[in-house]
């Protein structure tokens, strides 16, 4: 699970809500300030576990840079709730909720200004619906970046744990499930048991002594929040993903593999290769893990921009229109 560093939104951005052909969804988003040349709009989406709060560091350097951001909560996750079904975050339903998110967000024109290029990106599972979105109709996106998410399933070791959590949640509430895996990492930071309670982006984030009060409420919450049939879903999608790597690479778009130098969802060897396999930029984010947007967020930030402007981050323009 990413750790926002900090909670409260920069003054370029606001929280909403985002109407769509399939409902609403809470998003965070960010507007580049006046005298700032607009240069498209970026759509970011959170990971296992994961919400818009997971974006907060990038949205004010992506601004700034000239980009609208807007990072969403998808199905089920934190404010956007969902149905109580583990059929309504199946991975093409979660698609095509992003699809219609991505249909909303360009048929907006805040301050007037051109919709312009639309970059996609998503962070771990983020990627994999990302990928499934461009798959079924790749027109509205200028390009897609792939962070911190990689080819298939993710690595063994995670694999075990997720379908722990996924047992779980089958058979206990939410805060008994976030107590368990307090318990869990407290026992593995004292040297006893493994952590199996934790997933991909869970682990050691419940007791961790270093998290601000307000963040480990923040977590806590967000926790609460999720609805337990959408990590059931998703979970299960982690665990049994297959490699869509060559149907991806055939979609003429620009692609973009991002990650940090350790990664323990994917091991970086694996994202290397599949950028290779995309014709992709690679872009490695030098002291960063599993969630460079908040581990080294102005890093990342500069990263994206470059990217997003070589693929086409002037104003007006972009696919779909």
């Amino acid at each position: 699970m990413s750790r926002p560093p900090f909670l409260t939104l920069p003054a370029c951005a606001r929280a909403r809500r985002l109407p769509t052909a399939r409902g609403d969804f809470a998003v965070h988003e960010a507007l580049p300030p006046a005298g700032t040349a607009p240069r498209g709009t970026a759509l970011l989406i959170p990971g296992y576990t994961g919400s818009k709060e997971d974006f907060i560091a990038l949205l004010e350097p992506l601004a700034l840079a000239g980009f609208r951001v807007v990072a969403v909560d998808g199905r089920g996750q934190h404010e956007s709730g969902g149905p109580r079904e583990e059929s309504a975050y199946a991975q093409a339903e979660l698609a095509r909720d992003l699809l219609a998110q991505a249909a909303a967000v360009r048929a907006e024109t805040p301050g007037a200004a051109p919709a312009g290029p639309l970059h996609l990106l998503g962070h771990s599972l983020g990627g994999l619906i990302g990928r499934a979105a461009v798959l079924l109709d790749p027109a509205p996106f200028t390009s897609l970046t792939l962070m911190s998410s990689g080819p298939a399933a993710i690595a063994p070791a995670q694999r075990a744990r997720t379908r722990q959590l996924v047992d779980a949640l089958r058979v206990m509430d939410m805060e008994s499930v976030w107590q368990a895996m307090r318990e869990s990492d407290a026992r593995a930071a004292g040297g006893v048991g493994n952590g199996a309670a934790g997933t991909p982006e869970v682990a050691d984030i419940a007791d961790a002594p270093e998290v601000p009060d307000a963040t480990a409420a923040f977590l806590h919450r967000r926790w609460t929040a999720t609805v337990p049939e959408q990590l059931i879903a998703t979970g299960r999608q982690l665990i049994a993903e297959p490699d869509r790597v060559a149907e991806l690479a055939a979609v003429p778009l620009p692609k973009h593999v991002l990650s940090g130098t350790v990664d323990y969802a994917w091991p970086v060897a694996l994202m290397e290769e599949m950028a290779v396999r995309l014709g992709a930029r690679r872009t490695v984010i030098e002291g960063a893990e599993h969630s460079p947007n908040a581990e080294r967020p102005q890093e990342t930030a500069r990263a994206l921009a470059r990217f997003w402007a070589a693929a086409g981050g002037g104003a007006g323009g972009g696919a779909g229109g």
